[in-house]
């Protein structure tokens, strides 16, 4: 009987505190659940198969240590919370004679009670909704689908072995805080109060002046390679910003809301606006969190579907025709026509090998070069040997001759040496002179009709396309040396691209394609002096592959860690509910006594719970709108250029995302009404 008096304690204090440890049992098993999901899928045997499913493979591998981190976290924050609201009974059993052994013990066997519930049922929960999951995956990649029903038993060693490490680290500190603590201070811990702070400018306006740089870095960016670089500083000041600005800001706000009498004394403003100062600084970084929690929902979810839902878009821009190589000549000298003949020749060998007729075939020589622009010349070793490259300055440069312009085109233009037409993208151009270094233009005009390269269409960084009389003019470019890389800086490459007849099979292009690669490896005419050779090969059946396999599965993981996290911040507001409700009981007794009726403390709460409840949403709004046009930068460079579609499953994520929230609000809104309206007249 002796051996389960701790047992018996420990099970009688998670069914005396239901309403606390439910949410929090949920969440352990939630996470396993999802921890063994992700882990089975990265070690499934349908991936390993599969065409791109290394890729695959790894986002989920990352996926999964992303979750491990977060559980650790978000569980100790849960948990460090129940422990809390124990205090009091931890102490009552302090008071009555047991010693701290003992109750470390029934906290051992609490402990064991929620990690033997969240490991069963999370584990067992995993393996009953894998299949549905590697469904999902499946049909978000483009895989074959496969019914067969498999238990993956590393997956439930190592989820095991992972969450059992996090339950032990929890239990360890609770035994360290209840051991540290004294008899007197557990029992009066749920009374011992905060003192209302003081609205504090000092970190107020710190909050205000770093959101307003982080919003100025997000919306004033103009190269996409800059956005990437960034990216990371603006979210760590993001994260800075929200920290100080709801744990100091909010303190500031209630004080000066205080000081308008026409709003702070009325019935419905009166106890919320008081309540919500008296707890604001503690409370602030819960808020805050969620906060976060939501931004980083709203992010994850809109950039992987925009690249998901736009991979049309992404491919043809890609890959404009169906197949395409892009040959390194290496200098302008060996722009000739026979060596252009010897590679045409070897792409329709392949071609006539497999009794293949190709359709609009395009073919072009073209030069490329990049430098940073001052005024009205490119220095193309500007930033070679640096990091601090100012990517707002850089432009790629690409060159055709009047000659492949007519063809393409069917103008007629004809141009005197040293004249150039030029037409910028991604930017602006005002002079009527070029200079690369040795190499000078005459500009005197745009091209009358678009020009479109093959790779042009890859990049977003600000472009020029020009059209130069002959190739011969960018001689004085050819000895130019990259000193990193040790690589000529003017690369002279030669286009070839054609579409797949109507109705070729996947198979059939793919083997032509491979044929056209595996034929330039003997070509002399495409070697370096080192022997090496250098090629741009496109696919565009290749290409879906890799992009569903890459794209289906960050959209995947996307869906995923969107769900823990708005799980996470349901629970962290669930938890506020619950200890603000606690806590606000006794003051809303007295003000029951004092004349105040249900419905005007239904009212007070109502005023409370939406100004706290919707300001983290409200936040993670306005952070997503300003971010925008940052993500949008970052978007290019993985080729998505739709931006309407973008804006608009921007816009759906978020009122998606509400909705949930507005969920949430109604479930632990009422858990605060009903623990506040419960007060007895104390």
């Amino acid at each position: 009987m002796k051996t389960l008096f701790f047992p018996r304690l420990a099970w009688m204090g998670i069914q005396k505190n239901r309403k606390l440890y439910t949410p929090y049992i949920l969440s352990a098993i939630g996470m396993v659940m999802m921890f063994y999901i992700m882990h089975s899928l990265s070690y499934s045997p349908l991936l390993h198969e599969m065409k791109g499913g290394g890729q695959t493979e790894l986002i989920l591998s990352l996926g999964k240590f992303v979750i491990a981190f977060f559980s650790l976290l978000f569980l100790f924050y849960t948990n460090s919370f129940l422990i809390r609201r124990r205090y009091k009974e931890f102490g009552l059993y302090n008071i009555l004679g047991m010693d701290k052994a003992s109750i470390g013990r029934i906290i051992f066997w609490e402990s064991l009670i929620v990690a033997a519930a969240g490991l069963l049922f999370g584990i067992g929960l995993g393996i009953a909704f894998s299949k549905l999951a590697e469904l999902g995956l499946l049909n978000a990649i483009h895989g074959e689908i496969d019914y067969r029903f498999t238990v993956s038993a590393e997956g439930v060693r190592f989820t095991a072995l992972i969450y059992g490490i996090i339950f032990f680290l929890m239990m360890l500190r609770s035994l360290l805080q209840v051991r540290k603590s004294k008899p007197l201070e557990l029992l009066k811990s749920e009374r011992a109060g905060e003192k209302p702070p003081k609205a504090n400018w000092l970190f107020a306006v710190p909050g205000i002046v770093i959101l307003a740089a982080a919003y100025y870095l997000a919306v004033s960016i103009r190269s996409p390679l800059t956005a990437l670089v960034i990216f990371f500083i603006a979210v760590l000041m993001v994260i800075l910003a929200t920290y100080l600005l709801f744990i100091s800001g909010s303190v500031t706000l209630c004080r000066f809301l205080q000081s308008r009498p026409r709003y702070y004394y009325r019935k419905d403003h009166f106890v919320s606006v008081s309540s919500m100062a008296y707890r604001m600084k503690r409370n602030g970084a819960g808020l805050a969190s969620i906060c976060i929690l939501s931004t980083m929902v709203l992010v994850m979810i809109s950039s992987t579907a925009s690249l998901y839902f736009g991979g049309s878009d992404t491919i043809s821009a890609r890959c404009p025709q169906d197949n395409s190589i892009a040959v390194e000549l290496w200098d302008v000298d060996r722009l000739t026509e026979d060596t252009l003949s010897a590679i045409r020749a070897e792409y329709e060998s392949a071609m006539d090998e497999h009794g293949f007729s190709p359709r609009n075939v395009t073919e072009y020589p073209y030069a490329t070069i990049t430098g940073n622009l001052t005024g009205t010349e490119i220095d193309p070793e500007a930033g070679t040997e640096s990091f601090a490259v100012n990517y707002d300055e850089v432009r790629s440069i690409y060159f055709i001759d009047e000659a492949v312009y007519n063809r393409l085109t069917g103008e007629a233009v004809s141009l005197e040496p040293g004249q150039a037409l030029l037409q910028p993208l991604h930017c602006g151009f005002r002079g009527d002179r070029l200079q690369i270094r040795g190499a000078v233009f005459s500009i005197i005009g745009q091209p009358g009709s678009s020009v479109t390269f093959a790779e042009a269409n890859q990049i977003v960084m600000p472009t020029f396309l020009m059209v130069i009389r002959s190739f011969d003019e960018l001689l004085p470019l050819d000895d130019l040396i990259n000193p990193v890389y040790d690589i000529p800086m003017l690369s002279v490459k030669y286009y070839y691209g054609y579409d797949a007849p109507d109705g070729a099979p996947d198979e059939e292009i793919l083997s032509v394609f491979r044929d056209q690669q595996q034929a330039l490896k003997d070509l002399p005419q495409i070697r370096a002096e080192n022997g090496t050779y250098t090629y741009d090969a496109e696919c565009s059946t290749q290409l879906k592959t890799s992009f569903f396999s890459t794209y289906g599965a960050l959209f995947f993981l996307g869906i995923m860690l969107s769900i823990v996290f708005i799980f996470a911040a349901a629970m962290i507001i669930y938890y506020k509910q619950v200890s603000e409700g606690y806590e606000d009981r006794a003051r809303f007794a007295i003000m029951r006594k004092v004349g105040m009726t249900k419905e005007d403390i239904k009212k007070s709460i109502n005023s409370q719970v939406l100004t706290v409840f919707f300001a983290p949403l409200l936040m993670a709004g306005l952070h997503l709108g300003f971010a925008f046009p940052l993500i949008w930068k970052l978007l290019q460079l993985f080729s998505l250029r739709n931006l309407t579609l973008a804006i608009l499953v921007t816009l759906a994520a978020f009122l998606l995302f509400a909705a949930v929230y507005g969920v949430i609000y109604k479930i632990t809104a009422g858990a605060y009404y009903s623990i506040v309206s419960s007060a007895k007249d104390e």
